[in-house]
């Protein structure tokens, strides 16, 4: 198969599972497991962050961040298509007890400015609007088709916010992949931001994991939060072992990636009842619109799977993500059952 339903489908490397077999471990709940202690550091001296947590799971990431940073009856915001707001199935206000105001950002790409931000937020208000208390983006963003946010954009923003004494939280889940297609470091572009969020196990490969950082008291407690939430694990280093080598490896092939999707975009482009523009493809993810199609977006899926071709449909748009368990061989492959499928 040829899985481009996303970059959370790829398997550990053979230098991973080596690292993960001779991982020296201990009882990470008690915070002796030195493999996970050395992850957790490493990843606080990229970012130039006081302190990092590794936690199972992307998710567990953000809402442990939604929580810290709020008091129920908070309102956070965040851009409509989020991935806190749409994929995290209600966690701020089941385990925060805050609701989400969502703006919709003109650009296409997803991404909010400040001006858009500015509007929405309710602060020094008469006492019986909801107060913000925390705003949320999002680097790269993935319904915004794998678009980035500058770190002159996202300074702008922690700035303003800061002088309304409002946190931000980044859920960089791929932000190497914004890194790397700017050019930048995974630091410059969180600098200002107050807790970041980011996954090991998307494009850079690490089978399972994600990280949480920010100041230390903020990371102590998080810790406190991730037992809660039921993410104290206990010989963890095993998945640590794999976490290093991604994080310090696989950001240096990502930009292959980038290449194939902006091929699989530009090659998509041509096809029947299909649009996209491919120019501003810049990272991983692609996301054709087919509403003109002469299938829809779940038969025209259904119909790469016979092919051995998986992708995923989302109302009229299909979405397919590269990784480095798919090669340009395989785009073109895809391209080809694409149009025979529906045409160019």
């Amino acid at each position: 198969m040829i899985d481009l339903r996303s970059d959370t489908v790829t398997k550990p490397t053979a230098e991973m599972r080596r690292a993960m077999a001779e991982a020296e471990v201990g009882d990470d709940v008690y915070g002796e497991d030195p493999t996970v202690n050395l992850l957790q550091e490493r990843a606080a001296e990229i970012f130039g962050k006081e302190a990092a947590l590794f936690c199972p799971t992307g998710s567990m990431g953000n809402q442990i961040a939604v929580k810290l940073h709020t008091k129920p009856g908070d309102e956070i915001i965040i851009e409509e298509r989020g991935h806190i707001l749409n994929w995290e199935l209600g966690m701020p206000a089941v385990a925060a007890g805050v609701t989400i105001r969502a703006v919709r950002a003109a650009d296409d790409n997803g991404m909010l400015t400040w001006a858009e931000i500015e509007l929405a937020v309710h602060k020094n208000q008469p006492y019986y609007s909801c107060p913000t208390g925390l705003i949320c983006l999002e680097n790269t963003h993935n319904f915004g088709g794998g678009s980035v946010m500058s770190a002159a954009e996202t300074s702008e923003i922690c700035n303003h916010a800061h002088e309304l004494n409002l946190p931000v939280h980044l859920d960089g889940a791929r932000i190497f992949n914004s890194a790397v297609a700017q050019n930048e470091t995974a630091a410059n572009l969180t600098k200002d931001c107050d807790s970041v969020q980011f996954c090991l196990s998307k494009g850079l490969g690490a089978p399972v994991g994600s990280m949480l950082l920010g100041k230390l008291d903020f990371i102590e407690e998080a810790r406190v939060w991730r037992k809660r939430f039921g993410g104290g694990m206990r010989q963890a280093g095993i998945l640590a072992a794999a976490g290093l080598i991604a994080l310090t490896e696989s950001p240096k092939t990502l930009h292959i990636d980038h290449e194939n999707a902006k091929r699989l975009a530009e090659g998509g482009a041509n096809l029947k009842g299909v649009s996209i523009d491919a120019e501003k493809v810049q990272t991983n993810i692609v996301i054709f619109d087919v509403s003109n199609a002469s299938l829809s977006s779940g038969e025209i899926c259904a119909k790469l799977k016979e092919h051995e071709i998986l992708a995923s449909p989302f109302g009229n748009s299909i979405r397919m993500v590269t990784h480095y368990d798919v090669s340009r061989e395989d785009i073109d492959e895809t391209l080809n059952s694409l149009q025979k499928i529906i045409g160019n």
